[in-house]
This record gives structure tokens, C-alpha cells and sequence, in this order.
């Protein structure tokens, strides 16, 4: 897959719900409409490339599709009622479920870009049908086919556990209304940059993704 020929970009988005988010709940929410508000202009702004999102929240309660894969256009807002923090972290159920539905969705087209958001205030603690290895080796797959993944995180060794589960591009926050804030929005700037790359052509799609941003 080249870049040049790229016309759609999936947006695939991995959110933590388990209890530890309930303290920035209200910032988590605001973010995360802030980013589809961000994917809206960004589809206004470049036309020529299709925007789509597929989003999932996680704990130990399950894995919820929170917005089945759509075009951005029919994106509506999370609410307060349909995110619940509770329960643990199941990241790497989370990560192989939401990766491997999406992949089977969209397996045989061409002309797209995959960027996969992982966002999560804490580590695995309750996997139950992954392992580390079988995650692992499902990025390494996908990364391969042009995925771009990017890890977001707070409370633990963000750079410890995105190299470990061969992530290259990571985020570390404090747990913070303020902090998760500024997170969003660095996040968004960073899509932007990744945006542009798309436009001009670029084939290093999961390089520098966050460190870019903050070398503009």
C-alpha cells in the first residue's frame, strides 16, 4: 500500500473504562468529542480523503463498540450515560478484539491509512482471551500492512509499554482534568500533522508521530 494512493483513513479508537478513569471522566469525554469535532474539520478540510471511526471503551465489565465503523459525517458526541468508568483493565483483550474486527471489515480494500489511538490510565490487569505475545504479534502484523498505532497513557511506564508491545509512537499524561485536557489536544495537532503527510505523500506514516507536533 502506498501513501500517495491513499484516500481513506480509519480511525480506530481503544478507550479505558475501567473504575480509575471516573477522576477525569468529564475531561475524557470532553476530549474525546473535542477529537471527533477534530476528524469532522479534517474531512471538510481535505474532501478527497474519507474519514471513518470505529470506537470501543474497555473494562471488566467487556469490550463495548461504543460507535460501529461510520463515516465521519454521522459521528455523534459520547455522553456522560454511555461512558462509565468501573472494573479493570483488559487492554489486551481490548487491543485484539477492536484490531482484528476492524481488519476483517475492511480485509481485501486498498487506497487507506489505519490509525489506531490507544488510551488507557493504567496497565492490563485482566486480559482473558489474549495474551501479551498474541497482541504483540498482531500489531507487528498490522504495522506491516501500514497501520499507524499510538499509545496513550497515564499512572504507569508509558514508554515501557508501548516498546513492549512494539508501539513506536507513545504519550504519557498525568491523570488530570488539565493534563487530559492538553493531551487531547496535543493528539489532535499530531492526526493534523499526520493528515498533511497523507496529502504530500509521505510513506514514514508511523514515524515521529506525537514528536513532530511539538517540533512545529
Amino acid at each position: 500500500m502506498k501513501s500517495e494512493s491513499i484516500n481513506k483513513v480509519y480511525n480506530l479508537v481503544i478507550l479505558d473504562e475501567s473504575g480509575s478513569m471516573e477522576a477525569i471522566k468529564k475531561a475524557t469525554i470532553q476530549g474525546f468529542n473535542e477529537l471527533i469535532q477534530s476528524i469532522k474539520h479534517s474531512l471538510k478540510e481535505d474532501p478527497e480523503i474519507e474519514q471513518y471511526v470505529n470506537f470501543y471503551s474497555f473494562n471488566g465489565a467487556g469490550i463495548k463498540e461504543q460507535m460501529e465503523l461510520q463515516h465521519a459525517s454521522h459521528l455523534k458526541y459520547l455522553t456522560e450515560q454511555a461512558y462509565c468508568p468501573d472494573h479493570m483493565t483488559p487492554l489486551y483483550d481490548a487491543i485484539g478484539h477492536a484490531v482484528n474486527k476492524l481488519k476483517n471489515k475492511i480485509d481485501g480494500l486498498s487506497g487507506y491509512s489505519v490509525l489506531v489511538t490507544i488510551l488507557t490510565d493504567g496497565e492490563e490487569n485482566a486480559s482473558k482471551e489474549y495474551t501479551h505475545e498474541a497482541v504483540v504479534q498482531l500489531i507487528t502484523s498490522m504495522r506491516t500492512k501500514g497501520w499507524v498505532f499510538t499509545y496513550i497513557g497515564a499512572n504507569h511506564n508509558v514508554e515501557k509499554t508501548a516498546f513492549n508491545l512494539n508501539i513506536n509512537n507513545h504519550l504519557h499524561f498525568h491523570a488530570t482534568e488539565e493534563d487530559t485536557q492538553q493531551m487531547f489536544v496535543k493528539n489532535s495537532a499530531s492526526r493534523a500533522v499526520y493528515m498533511n503527510k497523507l496529502k504530500s505523500g509521505r510513506k514514514d506514516l508511523d514515524a515521529d508521530f506525537f514528536k513532530e507536533e511539538e517540533e512545529k
